[in-house]
């Protein structure tokens, strides 16, 4: 029996990794970013504000700017051309660009639906298509798909079908790209994060209703912080998770477990 044990820091070190993170101006993107930067990795990030991942960039020498659109077919395939010959391969993708509309299906539009869908899904598929052949060659990588806990749960009072819709869709592409490619060395996974403290939800937080809404629901009694997603990260990003695929690791407070 192999009793080698290795220590933390050797376990969830990232040197020498290239990674790529979605959606990283604000919010959960840009504290993955700066997680997987402090772990060691080369890290690529990517969302239309170019001016916040500017800002993002001076935080970390590590970190380097590659802006685009992702509702764009021709953006992605620029940006994982651009990445792989900047920076080399895509050892850890991470699909965190996203968005809400929070509406009744009565209100949300077919156009609404279908934006949800490109973005927060097809942007997904697409990019860790694009990434994974590299990965498939190679025989090795992580592909991190953040979901959320209303890709497992309704959203109801907080009503958002195109978003649910999406992110459960996003739930099982993770277990069905994992199964896909559990025998050729890349590694596929989600975090579904429960109600955080970002810019997604300011306009729920803005209220006391809204925020009683997730304090009373949430078994822990508050909101997340962006650091409480950082262990989750680190975990499927590295080789401490080398015998995980298809798992879907839930980050909520306690939120589903009611």
């Amino acid at each position: 029996m192999d009793v080698t044990i290795h220590s933390p820091s050797q376990l969830f070190d990232l040197t020498d990794r290239v990674a790529l993170v979605t959606g990283a101006s604000s919010g959960l993107g840009r504290r993955i970013a700066l997680v997987l930067a402090a772990a060691g990795a080369t890290v690529a990030v990517t969302a239309r504000r170019e001016e916040r991942l500017n800002e993002l960039v001076a935080q970390s020498p590590s970190i380097h700017s590659f802006p685009a659109d992702l509702t764009n077919e021709e953006d992605r395939e620029r940006l994982i051309a651009d990445v792989e010959t900047a920076l080399g391969p895509i050892d850890v993708l991470v699909n965190n660009a996203g968005a809400v509309n929070s509406l009744s299906i009565e209100q949300e539009s077919l156009d609404d639906f279908r934006s949800m869908i490109e973005l927060n899904l097809v942007a997904a598929w697409h990019l860790t298509k694009l990434a994974g052949i590299s990965m498939v060659a190679r025989g090795t990588g992580s592909v991190i798909n953040i979901a959320s806990i209303l890709g497992i749960v309704g959203a109801t009072p907080a009503k958002d079908s195109g978003y649910s819709a999406s992110k459960g869709g996003l739930v099982n592409l993770t277990r069905e790209t994992g199964l896909q490619w559990a025998r050729k060395g890349v590694r596929v996974n989600a975090i579904c994060p429960g109600w955080f403290a970002t810019e997604m939800i300011d306009d729920i937080t803005a209220t006391d209703k809204g925020t009683s809404f997730i304090t009373t629901n949430t078994p822990m009694a508050r909101v997340g912080d962006v650091s409480e997603i950082d262990g989750a990260v680190l975990l499927l990003a590295s080789d401490a998770s080398s015998f995980m695929t298809g798992s879907v690791l839930v980050v909520d407070g306690g939120w589903t477990a009611r």
